[in-house]
């Protein structure tokens, strides 16, 4: 006996085209026969209904489906019970106390601590971690070395954990690169994965960006060049001379400022002629006189003929030559230390006359120590710690200038600045010291905050440093921020605002103290 026929493809076509166009199948089998066809449309769905059956009851099981490999061991100590219940919270599995900040902003300090301690998290959690992780990429690294040998396990199960396989591959102990991740890899990822081979095989992360170097696209070789900040040598002068030939005036730019911070290398001696050429002591002054133009070799070298600031030309080509030029060459000319060159008046060289570029010279010397990372000239020009009831000028760029420096020494200067100025100016200040803060600086930005609330501002015009200190402030201050509270009229926005910190910062206290061994 012939089995019916499957009329689908022709049931389809007369859906889609209709029943005055396409003519439905003519009847074959017992139940096709017996569909009425007085109505074409309640004919073809009948039809359809008796071919859908026919088709399903013809249909062959699948072949048996083989479980996978259990994932496998993870020797690592589990996570305490405590902390367990508070990476739900973070993650927001589980409900948590209303008053604390945006807990999301408290995993990344979480995931951190329970990194360094080496657990292993609950399997029940790892998933929620990953999906996190997916739509924050500052937190995969630590989010794929917490998920372990189960993170790997799930990963090829779900597309969306796509970025785990390829973190990890990133993080082999063998440090080799990893051609497929280099190849497939999204961008941030090969940025993320050039710079952490640089920590370990500066050489083979070099050769891995050499390798595709002339396929990338313009924007992207400016972020690749970054990269090779950790683990800068000798060993990258070569490529990064080349870099100066290149089309893209940003490409050619960065690999300048690279250059100039490897004292030896010829971009750096150059630089060096041109800023004595510029700058001369004389005596007791500074006899400055800029540059006149900018040349075919101080453009390769990464000066641009115009002002991307608004400045004055000369000025402009001044503070580039200044900026790229060794540092060491002043008191190695001078014998002066950076506190006395700081001090000598300048004179412009071409008509004598007073401090001119005395500011140009000053600012071209900061961007100096933050490029070459000089502790002694960032001191020197930052100058000593205001001290409270001392009227102390900011110098221009301190933020910058004290990421250079050590992180107490840091965390003193900016504690001076914040009791002689207040929070007003402090912003980018905070932001360059370690976190969490330590105690002293702590101190004074509860006390800056108890005389801001006191003066009467608006809790709103410092909200980026409240923001900064709900991540930041040494929980140990906990009592005394709940010391504001019980000292604010609750009427305040400013006793809403206290009361909200110092559950943060119990909140952080508990979190870090469960993750203690």
């Amino acid at each position: 006996m012939t089995a019916p026929a499957d009329h689908w493809a022709d049931l389809q076509g007369a859906a889609l085209l209709g029943t005055d166009r396409r003519p439905l199948p003519e009847p074959d089998g017992p139940l096709s026969g017996a569909v009425d066809r007085t109505d074409p449309a309640a004919a073809l769905l009948d039809l359809a209904a008796v071919a859908a059956v026919r088709r399903r009851a013809g249909a062959l099981p699948e072949p048996p489906v083989q479980p996978p490999e259990p994932a496998g061991d993870d020797p690592r100590p589990a996570l305490p019970e405590p902390a367990t219940r508070r990476l739900a919270v973070l993650l927001g599995t589980r409900g948590g106390a209303g008053s604390t900040a945006n807990l999301a902003e408290l995993l990344p300090q979480w995931l951190a601590a329970a990194r360094a301690h080496g657990y292993r998290l609950p399997p029940a959690l790892v998933p929620a971690l990953l999906d996190t992780a997916r739509a924050r990429s500052e937190l995969r690294a630590d989010a794929v070395a917490l998920a372990g040998p189960l993170g790997r396990w799930l990963a090829p199960h779900n597309p969306d954990w796509k970025f785990l396989t390829r973190t990890a591959a990133d993080q082999d102990t063998a440090g080799q690169p990893s051609e497929l991740l280099w190849q497939e890899g999204l961008f941030a990822e090969r940025v993320t994965h050039l710079t952490r081979l640089r920590r370990t095989d500066p050489a083979a992360a070099l050769a891995l960006l050499a390798s595709t170097w002339t396929t990338e696209r313009a924007e992207d070789r400016v972020l690749y060049l970054d990269s090779l900040q950790d683990g800068l040598s000798a060993d990258d002068e070569e490529f990064l001379e080349a870099a100066l030939g290149d089309r893209s005036k940003n490409v050619r730019a960065t690999a300048a400022e690279l250059l100039s911070t490897l004292p030896g290398s010829a971009l750096a001696g150059r630089m060096a002629e041109r800023a004595r050429a510029a700058v001369r002591p004389e005596g007791d002054r500074l006899y400055v006189v800029p540059p006149t133009a900018c040349d075919a070799a101080m453009q390769r070298d990464g000066i641009p003929v115009k002002s991307p600031t608004g400045r004055g030309e000369r000025a402009w080509w001044l503070g580039e030559v200044l900026a790229a030029a060794p540092l060491a060459l002043w008191t190695a000319d001078t014998g002066l230390t950076p506190e006395q060159l700081l001090a000598l008046p300048t004179v412009d060289g071409a008509d004598g006359g007073g401090a001119e570029w005395a500011e140009d010279l000053r600012e071209a010397w900061a961007r100096a120590a933050v490029r070459q990372q000089d502790a002694r000239w960032a001191r020197a020009l930052l100058g000593a710690p205001p001290r409270p009831g001392r009227d102390a000028r900011a110098p221009g760029a301190p933020a910058k200038l004290l990421a250079v420096l050590p992180p107490a020494e840091r965390a003193a200067w900016t504690a001076a600045f914040v009791q002689t100025h207040g929070l007003g100016d402090a912003f980018q200040l905070l932001g360059a010291c370690a976190t969490p803060w330590t105690p002293p600086l702590s101190t004074a930005v509860v006390a800056a905050l108890k005389r801001a609330a006191e003066l009467g501002s608006y809790p709103w015009s410092h909200s980026g440093v409240l923001g900064m200190t709900e991540r930041a402030l040494a929980p140990e201050t906990a009592p005394a921020v709940e010391a504001l509270v019980a000292d604010t009229s609750p009427d305040t926005a400013w006793a809403d605002t206290f009361a909200r910190l110092a559950g943060t910062l119990r909140f952080r206290q508990a979190m870090l103290a469960e993750l203690a061994p």
